[in-house]
């Protein structure tokens, strides 16, 4: 089974299994995908005063669940990230696999949405820009372009180009076929140990971060290994690492943690993947098949977006 392409006309499920977002931001995101001509369904009480989410626990998996299980709309649209998609997921394995199978969009902590869908369901999942962003204009007029080309059918795949090789283990690669799992990094770290733990065998794991020092990105990455997720992983891609500055120097310093973590390990790994909380959010797909070049001293990403014709 694989999602369908949005038509004009077509139900847009709306959801926040996450932060809150505000009446104005709401108000926006809806525009925003009434001006591509489709219909947002946002339910009247998907927003509560709450300390931490968008609303109590059982109520967002409730709007969540209707929305992955709604016959008559095909995207399901997160508006925000923040912190909460994974307190979802004990309640997502009450559900039985929807008969119909639905495209997911947004980052960050909807990473633990992603990765459910991906590993439980056998979904495809669009790691992609959030409505609040999109409504907000803070995306780039070209992906908002080419999100727009992806859901409706315009393309039946992207090309990621220039993707740098950090060690030898990734230059010695001249074509990978995999398929790209992961999302945010703190958010799978989150998940490790749990039923729900990120499965990267033989597969690409895209990594991004916001506002983590080096030293958290270096724990994290290291954790990781030892708890075995590069054992049989195809290789590491990474996206925007943004924030994190070191008091000390007013700098980041992930590009010295990066080359020590690619030095010291066999894992392939690539940087350069467009992708992230920065301001250029390339829509990457999760869960289909994709194909990694190289092209002289540079890799090209190719995603298919996990359509069958």
């Amino acid at each position: 089974m694989s999602w369908r392409y949005l038509q004009p006309g077509d139900i847009v499920d709306v959801v926040a299994p996450g932060y809150p977002t505000g009446k104005e931001e709401i108000a926006r995101a809806k525009k925003f995908l009434e001006d591509w001509n489709l219909v947002p369904r946002l339910p009247k009480n998907i927003m509560k005063p709450h300390f931490l989410h968008a609303h109590e626990d059982e109520m967002r998996f409730k709007l969540l669940s209707e929305a992955l299980n709604a016959p008559d709309s095909k995207v399901v649209w997160c508006l925000r990230g923040g912190y909460g998609s994974n307190r979802l997921l004990p309640y997502l394995d009450q559900l039985k696999k929807p008969s119909t199978t639905k495209l997911l969009v947004g980052i960050s902590d909807i990473t633990s949405l992603h990765v459910y869908l991906n590993q439980k369901w056998g979904w495809s999942s669009l790691h992609g820009p959030l409505l609040d962003r999109l409504g907000a204009g803070l995306v780039p007029e070209s992906i908002v372009k080419e999100t727009k080309n992806i859901v409706f059918g315009g393309v039946e795949s992207s090309t990621i180009k220039g993707l740098k090789a950090l060690n030898k283990a990734a230059r010695q690669v001249k074509a990978l076929e995999s398929k790209i799992t992961g999302g945010n990094l703190t958010v799978l770290q989150s998940q490790l140990g749990t039923p729900y733990q990120v499965k990267t065998d033989h597969r690409l794991l895209f990594l991004e971060d916001l506002g983590e020092r080096g030293y958290r990105i270096d724990r994290m990455l290291e954790q990781f290994k030892q708890a075995g997720l590069f054992a049989a992983c195809d290789g590491i891609l990474l996206g925007h690492f943004i924030g994190g500055v070191e008091p000390s120097t007013g700098k980041n310093n992930f590009d010295k943690v990066f080359k020590r973590f690619a030095e010291e390990n066999e894992i392939p790994v690539w940087s350069g993947v467009p992708a992230g909380h920065d301001v250029e959010q390339r829509p990457l797909f999760l869960n289909t098949d994709v194909r990694l070049e190289s092209r002289g001293e540079k890799y090209d990403l190719f995603i298919t977006n996990g359509v069958n014709k």
